[in-house]
């Protein structure tokens, strides 16, 4: 029997969730195993361009030592941070000897998304005796595991508020509280769940919460803990070593890949179902434009692509969560590629486009999956429909649909100025796709 080669990477687990308190707790709780160095950014200053770094870890006979750096930077933007201070922090601490594991206990405000395609893509540089390479030729994402407030974890991911109302963000950040609520969850691997006091718990409302991240991380365990309390480091590792070895892992998709990931049951409880929408015909842009109206309400979240008439070339991505939307590019149909194009995409994106392959139209399709906690199914996916091109339209061929009025046009933005139609824009993601893409942000 061969057996893989051991990788020799040091080990990075990523804490994350709206409640610093709870991050505080789950990241001491990781930091007691010997070897590991806890790192945390406290971001609630980096607008004046001040941020405070501090490094725990345990000594040989269990005491605690904390290491506090406030680091002044140029910019005062969380990719300053990152790739100024963390990125080159990883590095180093891969290279000493006693660090076996590093947990990064994130400030609220970061998706641990944005962190993992950082460590695998920000080419990190001027380090002396170290050779220029993203982070992650040195570590690697282990695990993300998010801390849920059972109380107002829901609320938060289905509202429609500004991050910035709730916790200190630089003047620029215009993502809402739910956007960074469901990004969080949707990459864990585990979920420890801040429990209430069960003489005050509301039974249904508990339940509904359970049926959510059932769907949104449907592989990760979860562990219950009480508010304010210590989180037991046996329980801690428990939960680590439970993560299936198939879990994400800190994999990012590309909008062309599965939107279903890790079999999530497809079946309704406590009104809370995923439903999909497929289209094989292009979507008229200004009908699509009313139809988003039936996404932002009674939904967590919705992604997907979007087959657009008047971008016969591009697909476009979907993504909601709560009251916010975003539609952004989302890479080129296969069907739109020239040879050099093709031979970069991946076996299993040309084994996908071949299975809906059309004579006339190749891998072009819409394909949403939206997953509902109040809303009828039945009326999004009228909404979605009626979108579509009906049969004159789609006979009169392209050059009749490049006339339509396009919304969500390449320069137009947020996709549009008609707010109380779109939804608040999800801005500060990272683009999804191909790694070369200059969408992305590696600032």
């Amino acid at each position: 029997m061969h057996h893989l080669p051991a990788d020799p990477r040091t080990p990075v687990v990523l804490v994350t969730g709206l409640d610093r308190s709870a991050l505080s707790r789950i990241g001491d709780a990781l930091e007691a195993d010997a070897g590991t160095v806890q790192v945390h950014h406290d971001l609630r200053h980096v607008g004046e361009g001040r941020v405070v770094r501090t490094l725990s870890w345990r000594e040989a006979d269990g005491r605690r030592c904390d290491r506090v750096t406030v680091i002044e930077l140029a910019h005062g933007c969380v990719s300053c941070t990152l790739r100024e201070d963390l990125l080159p922090l990883l590095r180093r601490l891969h290279r000493r000897s006693s660090v076996r594991r590093i947990v990064l206990t994130l400030d609220p405000i970061l998706e641990p998304e944005r962190v993992a395609w950082s460590i695998e893509h920000v080419i990190v540089d001027g380090m002396s005796g170290i050779p220029a390479a993203p982070a992650a030729l040195d570590v690697r994402v282990d695990s993300t595991i998010t801390a849920v407030a059972e109380q107002d974890w829901l609320d938060s991911a289905t509202g429609d508020r500004i991050l910035g109302e709730e916790l200190p963000v630089p003047r620029d950040d215009e993502r809402t509280l739910a956007q960074v609520a469901v990004g969080q969850v949707t990459f864990a691997d585990a979920l420890v769940i801040a429990g209430t006091d069960p003489s005050t718990r509301d039974a249904w409302e508990s339940a509904r919460l359970m049926a959510v991240l059932k769907r949104l991380a449907p592989k990760a365990p979860m562990m219950f803990e009480l508010p304010e309390r210590p989180v037991s480091p046996l329980l801690m590792e428990q939960l680590v070593t439970a993560i299936p070895r198939s879990s994400r892992r800190g994999r990012i998709d590309g909008p062309h890949d599965p939107l279903l990931t890790d079999q999530p049951s497809l079946d309704p409880d406590c009104g809370v179902t995923w439903m999909e929408f497929t289209a094989d015909r292009p979507l008229h842009p200004g009908r699509l434009h009313d139809a988003i109206d039936s996404l932002l309400d009674g939904v967590v979240c919705a992604r997907g692509r979007l087959w657009l008439a008047t971008q016969p070339d591009e697909a476009l991505w979907l993504e909601s969560a709560g009251g916010g939307l975003r539609v952004a590019p989302g890479g080129r149909w296969l069907a739109a590629m020239d040879d050099d194009e093709l031979t970069r995409v991946t076996p299993e994106r040309r084994a996908l486009g071949a299975l809906r392959w059309d004579d006339d139209h190749g891998d072009r399709h819409s394909s949403l999956v939206v997953l509902v906690h109040r809303a009828d199914p039945d009326d999004i996916a009228e909404a979605l429909r009626t979108a579509c091109l009906n049969d004159v339209e789609l006979a009169a061929g392209q050059e009749f649909w490049a006339t339509f009025d396009d919304p969500f046009g390449r320069f137009h933005t947020d996709p549009c100025d008609d707010v109380d139609d779109i939804g608040v824009p999800m801005a500060d993601r990272p683009a999804t796709g191909d790694p070369a893409d200059p969408r992305r942000d590696d600032h």
